[in-house]
């Protein structure tokens, strides 16, 4: 079948806010959904330094509101068995997760599982859980992003930690996504210069892994379940996407850390987050994102800064399977490729990629992460496990592969 005989399927939040203010809407979009109970799911540090108090004043006093407020990064099983508790207590018609990709994905488990009896790992993939089919929930859902990188407000999935296995897991259904993502770049502009980097790089991470994804007409039926991509490989819609966020973010994040109160950064990161977001749950990740579960779990690092440090060694190693695609990322990325073979084109945007790392002083390995070289077996042994994410890598990759992905990266 052609590429231009290939059907797919293109899938986001069911309405989308952006722009400066938008938040300020919120709650004549609650009141036009007919909410009456309210649980705002976040962390203390937002609630504490008044970012939580924006949204708050937006949302009218008829409606009764709740907080949780126990969202820790890397959130565990019991950050969301609390949140759940919440919910149960609350009894709430919506759930409005305001923080970063944590407190979104607590929210979106939270408005979804509340009231049923399942453990939630059942609704992780195997082999870590049964894979069971999240439900459809008659909950209201809203992402409110305080970061510009997650793009958890577009997506239909949620991370768990699992810290006793040194793991992160994945919850994936159609039903976690928001209902409603409010994406209001002033509520970045607080963002101390290390989370804003970090946050941007998980974006240009999303970009560039969905835009050099595996197309495929159909998903893979694989003999595991574990083994099938969660989403459907790269489209010419998924491109558009994809290509805007790396131009938006390659342009705009240096100036957005060394500036936070530069507005227009600040927007165009929200927004080449929120386009690269929509991208990658619509595309699919790489081995950048299947790589970073063990690394990150291992050495408890930001999820941003460990895909930082790991992309440029994937896209050098992609790269011999899309030259095309990774000179047009080189060049969104601002390199001049006149005279450039593609072969090194592959190169300039690997290398445009550190360069944009450390300007904004994110580490530029493993080693200064904590990974040592004798984890490299380890660490390439429990990626292998993670297909879903592999599958969609544009080079195959085996045990051999994945170890020479982390030592280049080391």
């Amino acid at each position: 079948m052609h590429d231009s005989d290939s059907v797919w399927e293109f899938a986001i939040a069911d309405r989308i806010a952006f722009g400066n203010g938008s938040v300020e809407e919120l709650g004549a979009r609650l009141a036009g959904r007919s909410v009456s109970t309210l649980l705002l799911v976040t962390d203390e540090g937002l609630l504490e330094a008044g970012v939580v108090d924006a949204v708050r004043e937006s949302i009218p006093t008829a409606i009764e509101v709740s907080v949780f407020d126990g969202v820790e990064p890397d959130p565990d099983l019991e950050v969301y068995e609390a949140a759940l508790e919440a919910a149960d207590a609350a009894e709430p018609d919506a759930v409005v997760g305001v923080g970063g990709g944590s407190s979104i994905d607590v929210a979106k488990v939270t408005g979804s599982l509340a009231g049923t009896d399942r453990e939630l790992l059942e609704y992780v993939a195997p082999p870590i859980g049964d894979g069971a089919s999240v439900p459809e929930s008659g909950t209201t859902v809203v992402a409110v992003p305080t970061t510009a990188g997650t793009g958890s407000e577009s997506s239909p999935a949620a991370v768990v930690s699992l810290p006793e296995r040194e793991l992160k897991v994945g919850i994936s259904s159609r039903h976690l996504y928001p209902d409603l993502a409010v994406v209001d770049p002033l509520l970045t502009a607080s963002l101390p210069p290390a989370v804003t980097a970090a946050s941007g790089m998980d974006a240009l991470t999303h970009a560039i892994e969905s835009y050099t994804t595996r197309r495929y007409d159909a998903k893979p039926e694989p003999d595991h379940p574990d083994e099938r991509p969660d989403y459907g490989g790269r489209t010419e819609l998924t491109d558009l996407y994809a290509e805007k966020a790396i131009e938006l973010i390659g342009s705009n994040l240096r100036r957005a850390v060394n500036n936070g109160n530069d507005l227009e950064a600040r927007r165009n990161m929200a927004l080449g987050s929120l386009l690269a977001g929509v991208a990658f749950t619509n595309a699919g990740l790489g081995a950048t994102h299947a790589l970073a579960y063990p690394v990150a779990g291992e050495n408890h690092t930001p999820h941003g800064v460990t895909v930082a440090a790991l992309l440029p060694a994937v896209m050098r190693y992609n790269a011999s399977t899309a030259f095309d695609r990774y000179r047009t990322i080189a060049q969104l990325l601002g390199e001049n490729l006149e005279g450039v073979s593609d072969r090194e084109a592959g190169d300039r945007a690997a290398a445009a990629v550190e360069a944009l790392a450390d300007d904004v002083g994110i580490p530029s390995g493993l080693r200064d992460l904590g990974v040592e070289e004798g984890d490299v077996p380890r660490l390439a042994e429990k990626t292998e496990e993670i297909q879903r994410l592999l599958v969609g890598n544009p080079r195959r990759v085996d045990r051999e592969a994945l170890e020479e992905i982390l030592e280049s990266a080391y």
